[in-house]
């Protein structure tokens, strides 16, 4: 009988070991990520939830995604917590047994940057980002968000996938202007686009596939967040002309769905930016203050798309501000 019960324990306590060992490193997600494909191509990404990162989207709002080849994987973004970047890598793992090289960074955002915690604890992944991503730290005054800040409310918002474990990667390598990575007969050409949304902006077209994934210079179908100080509209509309310069076959965006008809992806962030532009250039033009200007819009075009109520108002008060300060320096008498 002893013998017997020496027995079950043991083999309760091997049970349990295997169960700690196979255990997620970071909490476990209630819904996993799905994975799509570009047609006919090894490239793969994820599409984030359209509105802000909340618990019930689990932090997942941007999307990422990866392109295999037969010496190893690029990996472009890496989504919003260890948890996603976690699932992702795992996801890598089920469809190729090569080894992940890079991780690519569009911009230094949360919900695009704390997945990378699991590649680089998990992965010998280098990141690779444009060299202004270097700003994202606690004691920068102008970055678009402040890390620290930031990590603390989402440590708040949300737990358990963020918590006091979570960090900020730096990336590894970075590029001023352009940056071409060779990996198994493919060209990753990495392109500054910024700065626009962020300081960091940067884009990677595939080749010779013609994939763009364009981070969120490009948003499909989701109102762009554009209420801070290293937002630059005008250079983001000159980003997007040079988007549609590149002609890719598919895009694959920041935020929103990916698409074969590239140029209506694009048009959709042009436009939205160039609709807040002219309220409020017309605001500031006849010194009109902001409530009474943005009372006065017509936002019917846009006030039922995803992150609406959330990013709109900041956004054109944003732009207001700097409709008003050209519009000042307009009426300034010479010297």
């Amino acid at each position: 009988m002893a013998i017997s019960r020496c027995i079950a324990v043991a083999v309760a306590l091997c049970a349990l070991t295997a169960v700690v060992q196979s255990a997620e490193p970071y909490p476990p997600l209630v819904q996993p990520l799905t994975i799509e494909q570009v047609p006919g191509e090894p490239i793969y990404y994820t599409v984030g939830s359209p509105g802000i990162p909340e618990q019930k989207n689990q932090g997942h709002t941007s999307n990422a995604g990866f392109v295999v080849t037969a010496d190893g994987v690029v990996v472009f973004d890496a989504l919003g917590t260890p948890s996603l970047g976690w699932n992702l890598l795992e996801v890598i793992k089920k469809i190729t047994t090569a080894p992940v090289r890079y991780n690519v960074v569009s911009h230094y955002h949360a919900d695009h940057i704390y997945g990378l915690q699991a590649f680089k604890d998990h992965s010998a992944s280098l990141v690779v980002a444009q060299q202004r991503a270097t700003e994202y730290r606690e004691d920068e005054e102008t970055a678009g968000e402040r890390a620290e800040q930031r990590l603390d409310q989402r440590r708040s918002a949300l737990a358990p996938w963020v918590d006091n474990n979570t960090r900020v990667v730096p990336p590894d390598i970075t590029f001023d202007k352009k940056m071409t990575l060779y990996l198994g007969g493919k060209r990753f050409v990495l392109v500054y686009a910024g700065p626009a949304h962020s300081a960091s902006d940067s884009m990677m077209m595939v080749e010779p596939d013609g994939v763009l994934f364009a981070g969120d210079v490009v948003q499909n179908g989701r109102i762009p967040f554009m209420n801070a100080d290293d937002v630059d509209t005008a250079n983001w509309l000159r980003s997007l002309a040079e988007v549609e310069t590149l002609a890719p076959k598919f895009i694959i965006p920041g935020h929103g769905r990916p698409s074969a008809n590239a140029k209506d992806a694009i048009a959709f962030t042009r436009d939205y930016i160039s609709f807040v532009r002219a309220a409020m250039a017309k605001a500031a033009e006849d010194w009109v203050e902001f409530d009474a200007a943005y009372d006065r819009t017509d936002w019917s075009k846009y006030k039922n798309i995803p992150a609406f109520d959330a990013n709109n108002r900041g956004n054109a008060y944003r732009i207001f501000l700097e409709m008003e300060k050209a519009q000042f320096k307009a009426d300034r008498p010479a010297q």
